[in-house]
């Protein structure tokens, strides 16, 4: 894995309680093919989540 991650693609949606698995799901599968997932609470307003897709 690369020092670098690249910024694939980025958007916020309300928050929902299960999102987290489908995360773990995408990050346990598609590793192999140098893609990472990410899942965090909006700065601004924590009642929205913001999915983060990096290439590794």
């Amino acid at each position: 894995m690369s020092d670098q991650l690249e910024v694939m693609s980025t958007t916020r949606f309300k928050a929902a309680d299960d999102v987290y698995k489908i995360v773990d799901t995408l990050n346990r599968t598609l590793k192999d093919d140098d893609l990472m997932f990410g899942l965090a609470l909006d700065e601004k307003d924590s009642d929205y989540m913001v999915f983060t897709i990096y290439r590794t």
